[in-house]
Parts: structure tokens; C-alpha cells; sequence
């Protein structure tokens, strides 16, 4: 089963379970020198498929495809003012490059993904049971680890991108709150196969679907 059918029931569920709480739960409102630390189950699907050339730019009639994963992610929000906050997201996801084309599916490399993310946010209702907010801000994705597979000894370059932001807290007790959240994060770099002179530009550009706990202190 494709994991978003999983993930965004999840959400769902969590969002009621919160808005029933919230109606008479005490809680503590979002403020300035306010931290929230978010616990969170996040889903990573990349874009789709990209092109793989030669070295000289000619086609080879094969796409990259890279699958997502599903992690527990970190959030730390710091609010410089009641409505203003900036947001440190780390967590780190396994992913899979694979070669597709006609009758052609080969795996080509496993690769751990660092992709750390600070966000400028504006939430909407600091001082709401029901609060929502809008970021934006860059990542900066580190490749590590993992294997390559059948023969291929391919390196895929770290860079920066920008990400896009929209959530959802919901108080629960005392500071305790249910976090929903999404990510759009766009990237895109190149990898290059060193023994096979191939190449391809890959546009990863993730959602990140996520679902948690959030504490304020």
C-alpha cells in the first residue's frame, strides 16, 4: 500500500482527535520567546522521473526514479514575535535511484538524504486553540551512505533549494498540540555515473507530508 493511503487518514484522524480536545482543554498560546519542539512522522516522495543522457548530452532513452521514504522528523520553532517564528526541521530518509525505460528497471544506487530545512513562518492565530501558518525558507540536501547497486558508481551533488510551508496546530493539554504539516521543497542536482559516462539532471523537489506532537515550553 502506497504510503500517503496510510499517512493521510493519519492526519485526518489526528486533526478530529485534536479539534474535539481543543473546545475546552487548557492550553498554552503561541507568544513572543515561545519554543515548540515538533515530534513528527513525515512522508518524502520526490518528484517524478528525469531524463538520463550521456556525458555528451545524447539520450539513452532511460529515466532516473527516485522513491520516497517515511521517517520521524525533528521541528524546532523559536517566536521572535506572537505571530512570527523561525523553524529548524531536521531528519534524515533513505531513497532509492533507479534506471526506467521500456522494459528496463534496474536499481542503481541506495542513498541516505540529509535535507535540513529553516523556515521564516507567520502563524495566522497565536493566541487560537486552532492555529495555522504559512513558511518559507532553504534547505540544503546532503547525500551520504548507502550503496550503489549492478555495477553503477553514481554521485549525485549536494546543494541548496527552497521550500515552501503549511501547517496546522491543534491544542490538546496544557502545552501539548497536534501538529500537521506540509512541505515543498525544491531541488534539483546533478548526478553523474563515473563508470558508465552517463548522466541526468535531477529535479527531486519533495513534498514532505507530516503528522505529530508538538510541546511548548
Amino acid at each position: 500500500m502506497n504510503t500517503k493511503t496510510m499517512l493521510l487518514p493519519l492526519l485526518a484522524g489526528l486533526a478530529l482527535a485534536g479539534a474535539a480536545q481543543a473546545q475546552t482543554a487548557d492550553f498554552k498560546p503561541k507568544a513572543a520567546g515561545v519554543k515548540i519542539l515538533n515530534v513528527r512522522l513525515s512522508e518524502v516522495k520526490p518528484h517524478g522521473r528525469d531524463p538520463i543522457t550521456t556525458l555528451a548530452g545524447a539520450s539513452t532513452g532511460l529515466e532516473a526514479d527516485v522513491g520516497y521514504d517515511v521517517m520521524p522528523t525533528l521541528g524546532l520553532s523559536y517566536f521572535f514575535t506572537d505571530n512570527i517564528a523561525v523553524e529548524v526541521i531536521a531528519g534524515t530518509t533513505k531513497h532509492t535511484v533507479r534506471a526506467k525505460g521500456g522494459a528496463t528497471n534496474v536499481k542503481v544506487k541506495d542513498t541516505w538524504v540529509l535535507p535540513p530545512v529553516v523556515s521564516v513562518q507567520y502563524h495566522f492565530a497565536p493566541d487560537s486553540k486552532i492555529s495555522p501558518y504559512v513558511g518559507a525558507g532553504v534547505n540544503y540536501m546532503l547525500f551520504y551512505g548507502g550503496s550503489n547497486k549492478n555495477g553503477f558508481n553514481l554521485k549525485i551533488d549536494d546543494g541548496f533549494g527552497l521550500a515552501a510551508q503549511a501547517g496546522l496546530d491543534i491544542a490538546t493539554s496544557g502545552p501539548w498540540s497536534i501538529n500537521l504539516d506540509a512541505k515543498k521543497i525544491f531541488f534539483s542536482s546533478d548526478a553523474v555515473d563515473r563508470k558508465s559516462g552517463i548522466k541526468t539532471k535531477v529535479h527531486l523537489d519533495p513534498w514532505v507530508l507530516s503528522a505529530g506532537f508538538g510541546y511548548r515550553f
